[in-house]
């Protein structure tokens, strides 16, 4: 209606004037509500040409879009193993800062397995004491084998050399009685040494083992404790929390409630464009925004970045081919905005439905010495109608609450 208003005053209001004082037709006799068109016929029909040339050119050099908002992202409090509430240590709608406890879950379970697996440890310990006091005992039984051993092949030696020299002090039995008495200490040594070596393996081997092992329960335990105290991995605020004390809560079945990460969401707007804009959008672009949550008030905004790729082409495998035609709707191009001053939507909270105006500037193009007359003046009737967009923003700002409040039907 704005455009339309503008246009008319250059084609039909000219042309009224032209009929009324230059051809003497009178408003209300040749001029009538029945005569109009053919009257103003050229008034009428410049109008209308140039209010759908203006609006061309506005939305699309200067787009506008409805779909904005501030995504914000949600943690939720859920522990990783069930358990039956013991303590609560926060209210719903409670600011927590990062490492505040939320609630704790009964750990009798894992207390006692954690002292099971400190028992463990003492016990590899104990057991290490007494095999070391085995390793003492294996090796003097190894030096007293090897003692016997000695002491026999000594005798052997002796009687044998008496036997040799024909000595009736020595007889055959003996010598033979004392090699079969040398093999039996050998095999006493053998024993001895592989019951060492046994024990040497316990020691340096198995205990350590056993131990480690016995150290790992006792870690994995700890851990399963720590589990049951739910602290706040962030800053923000508890919302949805209504977890009393002898609840019974399940990762799978039942979360606790959730948590708004304090920095999440707020100064970053994403707005979706239609796919028409897209070789007009891009980064710097000056745009300006205004909120429900903050009616007439327009906040200047900038664009930081331009998503590209477009949403409705995702594809995800599976056992159908994707059909273009079954894609009803074209998808957005996505372009991320920040406030142009710091601070400028502190005001807006994180989720608020908004509305965006992006402003084409031609500024540095227009100081280019070379540039033709045409594309001068293109250029800057770009950039001048785009103060008729920023008026209609503006003027649908002021008529937001009363669009919201009195024509929707709200009370």
């Amino acid at each position: 209606m704005l455009e339309f208003i503008c246009c008319s005053m250059l084609t039909i209001f000219p042309d009224y004037l032209f009929r009324r004082y230059w051809q003497g037709k009178r408003l209300g006799q040749e001029i009538t509500l029945f005569s109009m068109w053919y009257e103003l016929r050229y008034g009428l029909s410049s109008c209308f040409i140039l209010t759908v040339s203006l609006i061309t050119v506005i939305f699309y050099f200067h787009p506008a879009t409805s779909n904005v908002s501030s995504y914000f992202r949600t943690v939720t409090i859920l522990p990783e193993i069930s358990g039956r509430v013991v303590e609560v240590g926060v209210k719903n709608n409670q600011d927590v800062k990062a490492g505040d406890m939320i609630f704790r879950l009964d750990d009798s379970r894992q207390r006692a397995a954690m002292a099971t697996a400190r028992a463990a440890v003492v016990e590899v310990d104990a057991g290490e004491l007494l095999a070391r006091d085995d390793l003492r005992v294996a090796q003097a039984n190894l030096d007293a084998a090897e003692a016997a051993f000695e002491q026999t092949k000594d005798e052997f030696e002796r009687k044998n050399t008496l036997y040799q020299e024909n000595s009736p002090a020595v007889t055959v039995r003996e010598v033979e009685r004392l090699e079969n008495l040398i093999q039996e200490r050998l095999a006493a040594v053998d024993a001895a040494h592989s019951a060492v070596e046994s024990a040497k393996h316990r020691v340096e081997i198995q205990l350590p083992a056993q131990r480690d092992s016995a150290m790992a329960a006792l870690k994995q335990a700890e851990v399963e404790l720590s589990k049951m105290v739910i602290y706040a991995g962030q800053t923000g605020r508890i919302e949805q929390f209504d977890l009393r004390v002898g609840d019974y809560i399940n990762p799978i079945l039942r979360p606790a409630g959730i948590l708004v990460p304090a920095d999440t969401g707020r100064g970053r707007f994403q707005a979706g464009f239609g796919q028409l804009t897209t070789q007009v959008l891009h980064k710097g672009m000056l745009a300006e925004m205004s909120c429900v949550s903050a009616p007439m008030r327009v906040t200047p905004m900038v664009i930081v970045d331009v998503q590209d790729v477009i949403p409705s082409g995702q594809v995800r495998p599976s056992d159908t081919l994707r059909d273009p035609q079954n894609a009803k709707q074209p998808g957005s191009v996505i372009a991320y905005l920040e406030p142009l001053y710091e601070g400028g939507t502190d005001h807006l909270p994180p989720g608020s439905k908004c509305e965006v105006n992006a402003y084409t500037n031609n500024h540095e193009r227009l100081q280019d010495p070379e540039l033709g007359t045409g594309t001068f003046i293109a250029l800057h009737v770009i950039d001048t109608v785009g103060y008729a967009h920023a008026l209609i923003l503006r003027f649908r700002a002021i008529l937001l609450p009363f669009k919201v409040l009195v024509f929707s039907g709200h009370h």
